[in-house]
């Protein structure tokens, strides 16, 4: 999954009854700019360390399309409008588990501007329901593991530990380097 360490992509999790025959949810994330300064670069893994105006840290990874990426220097500023999405769905008995990835790379010719999009499917499964928080985790391919809260106890009532939920992140970003360094 491209890693925006812009908030946790779950932070808002939750589960709710959709159609009769599956619990579907569909969280939208909220679409955000956010103007850098880059202070650290790694080639090797194409990660670059922003820090926002705020005063805190994140990393973006760029794609190996985005051509630009071998002109950044400490200092420069990078504006990065970003939007994330997720569904989850919960399945049912003897459904086969996914762990799929997609991811898309477009570039400007006459901008240094880049635009990544990237979509993953994975099939998770709740280990640990606490309705007293309320939270829940999740644990899937790679030792993936991850908890968070819920907002709706009346949708978390719905779902049991054991259960398996496909999780479907999508996850679009624009870097581009501002003119004015």
């Amino acid at each position: 999954m491209t890693a925006l360490v812009f908030g946790a992509v779950l932070a808002a999790t939750t589960l709710s009854a959709g159609a009769p025959l599956a619990q579907t949810k569909v969280i939208n994330g909220e679409q955000k700019t956010v103007t850098a300064t880059v202070e650290a670069i790694d080639a090797s893994s194409r990660s670059v360390t922003v820090k926002k105006p705020d005063g805190n840290y994140d990393v973006l990874y760029v794609p190996s399309e985005i051509k630009r990426f071998d002109t950044l220097k400490i200092g420069d500023t990078v504006k990065v409008r970003y939007y994330e999405n997720m569904v989850l769905t919960v399945k049912h008995p003897g459904e086969k588990s996914v762990d799929t990835s997609k991811a898309a790379v477009t570039r400007a010719a006459d901008h240094p501007t880049g635009t990544a999009a990237h979509q993953r499917i994975i099939t998770a499964t709740i280990t640990h329901i606490d309705p007293n928080v309320p939270s829940i985790t999740f644990t899937g391919p790679n030792n993936w593991k991850y908890s968070t809260r819920v907002e709706d106890k009346a949708a978390l009532a719905k779902v049991k530990v054991g259960d398996k939920v496909e999780i479907t992140w999508t996850e679009a970003m624009i870097l581009s380097l501002d003119e004015g360094k």
